[in-house]
């Protein structure tokens, strides 16, 4: 119960709202498509209530027409459809007889054991029947017995008292068939229009959790695996979807079911149907104490699930590492502690629905038959009353089968509806995140001054990574950033982009804070190229335009040839047509890198960022790129974080960082004169390269 509580408290404590608050939430999205969820229930409510028609019906052709013909029958004098004719007499049930219609005296038909006899006289009181001797009929009831008169009637015989009784039988055959054709179109209806306004609720659903995502911080996803947030969108809004689908159908029409049925049974006899009220307390403590255990193990399992594809996602996307230093066992076994974990919860969730699903259900409906076996037999017979005909017997018993069935429904979808609950717990959790509207805002291209004033930055609590940051650049410099590991380079291009915002201090861009700007709008005249550069699944030229419609193909060609790319991909068969993979898995490490200076460019940006951008590429790729750099860097600010110190030579401003501070600035040539920190990094990168570059030059000599 540990591993529960931790799950319990851990992923959704904070973000987890009231079962109601999570309900609500819920209607409000259905409520976005209540026309046509309005329609699904109404064709429900018409298939239930034309199936529920059914026992009627049948209850009625028990009664009237094949149990009728034991109602008292008088002779008469007129021909017609109801009358029988008999020993030279005609005859006709007394409940044919029109108003003030005169009646003759009255005869019986009775039924003992498989056959039926005649008797020519009124009949005091019914009870059990015996033939005691031929032509003899006995009634006993108690202590009394009478006997009368009685002759078996033939097939032939018989069937003439059957015979009127015929086309009341064939119309509700044809009704009950009609009823059943109503209630299948109606229940395909109500299916169809059901499931397409879930499937709108879910694609709403998933599009407003895809758009926070983009609301969301970059912060967000420091500690959220990618596989989890994935597993939100699609498995649980699946699960969402089942929920509006199957388990508000079943909820529903067993509602309604049940509704009806316990109304059918108190219009069949009162006190039958009274016994039969046991079940709704029964049933509605059943579910209590279901979901109490059942929301528990759902959402360890849901975060399992998650766990799961995140390990997934990460396994698939570092496969190459995991193979080359032989992790596959070890990954295998941290994979299988969390299957593990999912699949004793769900054995334990599989062991909660078998105690409380179906053999439940049959203990309840058996004990309901043995109530109604109780009263019918041992009251209401035994008394003498003879109250329940066997029409409303047979009624009684297939609306208590029918009974039965929604309540298995329910029960069924219990499981169903607790993971659609838990699921929609961790969805709005993901919504409710504070995030900031995408804006459409529409700014001038700014000039590109930018000025850091007393920057600090943490990315947790009080552990600044960044400490008192000033530093000011004009249009068209180039700024370099150099320091060992974790100095703060890259944070610092991190909060010029407004990845993140800055703890104390301003960052300013031509006078403006750029806090007072949404993300949005600043982004749009900044440009960015990543020391891993990553490409998306289209062509080369969608991947520079990213689908702009104001970034020409043109445009995209001029700046891949302006960048010398043309030369780098001219080897590719379909140009800039070629194909991406996934990241851009098929092409070179220089080539993917040419893309993505192209796609910075592309937006002709008034502020670049180059963020290692060369280090992952080879000399050749690299010179080429230095030279178009030269020339696309002249009227825009450009921030360079570089480890190569020779890359930057031609820096108007040389920031050098230790541990979230500057600790050297200026140009080149005055970093070298101080002999500082700076001095002693490119002389040891020099030494370092010195050796590497001889053994070139003896090889070159050798090869000419």
């Amino acid at each position: 119960m540990d591993l529960e509580r931790e799950y319990d408290q851990g992923e959704f404590v904070g973000a987890r709202g009231s079962i109601a608050q999570t309900g609500r939430r819920l209607l409000t999205y259905a409520l976005q498509v209540k026309k046509q969820l309005a329609l699904a229930l109404l064709m429900l409510a018409v298939a239930v209530g034309t199936d529920l028609a059914g026992p009627l019906i049948a209850k009625r052709m028990i009664d009237v027409h094949i149990s009728g013909i034991e109602m008292p029958w008088h002779e008469t004098a007129e021909e017609g459809p109801y009358t029988v004719s008999y020993g030279g007499k005609r005859y006709k049930r007394a409940d044919h007889f029109a108003a003030g219609e005169p009646r003759g005296a009255e005869v019986r038909v009775l039924q003992v054991k498989q056959a039926f006899y005649f008797v020519g006289e009124p009949v005091s009181f019914d009870g059990e029947r015996t033939i005691t001797g031929e032509g003899s009929l006995a009634i006993s009831r108690g202590s009394r017995t009478i006997t009368y008169q009685a002759r078996m009637l033939t097939t032939e015989e018989l069937f003439r008292f059957f015979r009127p009784e015929m086309s009341g039988v064939l119309q509700l055959c044809w009704a009950y068939f009609g009823l059943l054709a109503v209630s299948a179109l109606f229940s395909y209806g109500q299916r169809y229009c059901l499931q397409a306004s879930a499937n709108r609720i879910i694609r709403h659903m998933r599009m407003d959790v895809f758009r926070q995502i983009n609301r969301l911080p970059i912060r967000y996803f420091d500690n959220l695996p990618a596989g989890k947030v994935v597993s939100r969108i699609t498995n649980d809004t699946e699960s969402i979807r089942e929920l509006y689908v199957t388990v508000l159908a079943n909820f529903f029409s067993g509602a309604i079911y049940m509704l009806g049925i316990l109304g059918a049974l108190f219009l069949l006899d009162v006190r039958l149907a009274a016994i039969c009220l046991f079940i709704i307390p029964v049933l509605a403590a059943w579910m209590a104490i279901y979901r109490k255990w059942a929301r528990r193990y759902n959402r360890v399992i849901r975060s399992a699930v998650s766990e799961i594809n995140g390990m997934l996602n990460e396994s698939i996307q570092g496969i190459s590492v995991i193979k080359a230093f032989r992790r596959e066992k070890k990954t295998a076994q941290e994979f299988e502690e969390v299957n593990t974990r999912h699949f004793t919860y769900r054995s334990k969730l599989l062991r909660l629905n078998s105690l409380t699903g179906h053999n439940l259900v049959g203990v309840i409906r058996n004990m309901a038959f043995v109530a109604v076996i109780w009263y019918f037999g041992g009251v209401s017979l035994g008394n003498g009353q003879g109250a329940i005909s066997l029409g409303v017997l047979y009624a009684f018993v297939d609306y208590l089968n029918r009974l039965f069935q929604p309540i298995v429904n329910i029960v069924n979808q219990l499981p169903n509806l607790e993971t659609a609950l838990v699921s929609a717990e961790r969805v709005f959790a993901l919504l409710d995140e504070e995030g900031e509207d995408v804006s459409d805002r529409k700014m001038a291209r700014f000039r590109g001054d930018v000025a850091f004033e007393d920057v600090w930055f943490a990315y947790k609590g009080e552990e600044y990574v960044i400490k008192g940051i000033s530093f000011e650049a004009k249009q068209g410099q180039t700024v370099a950033l150099v320091g060992h590991t974790g100095s703060g380079k890259s944070s610092i291009i991190n909060l010029l982009f407004r990845f993140y915002d800055v703890s104390r201090g301003r960052i300013i861009i031509d006078g403006i804070d750029i806090r007072d700007l949404p993300r949005q709008t600043l982004r749009e005249h900044m440009g960015i190229v990543l020391q891993d550069p990553f490409l998306f699944t289209g062509t080369i030229a969608s991947n520079v335009s990213l689908g702009n419609p104001a970034i020409s193909r043109e445009r995209v060609e001029q700046v891949l040839a302006d960048l010398g790319a043309d030369r780098v991909l001219q080897n590719l068969s379909r140009g800039i047509d070629e194909p991406v993979l996934e990241k851009g898995s098929t092409l070179s490490a220089g080539q993917r890198q040419l893309i993505s200076f192209a796609r910075a460019l592309a937006y002709d940006p008034a502020v670049l960022i180059l963020d290692e951008a060369t280090s992952n590429i080879d000399t050749e790729t690299e010179a080429i790129i230095q030279d178009a750099l030269e020339v696309v860097k002249k009227g825009r600010t450009t921030f360079i974080i570089a480890h190569r110190l020779s890359t930057i030579k031609n820096a108007d401003l040389i920031l050098v960082l230790d541990r979230g501070e500057i600790v050297e600035s200026g140009d080149h040539d005055a970093l070298m004169r101080r002999g500082g920190r700076y001095y002693h990094m490119y002389q040891l990168q020099q030494s370092e390269h010195a050796p590497v570059a001889a053994e070139e030059g003896e090889l070159f000599s050798e090869h000419r």
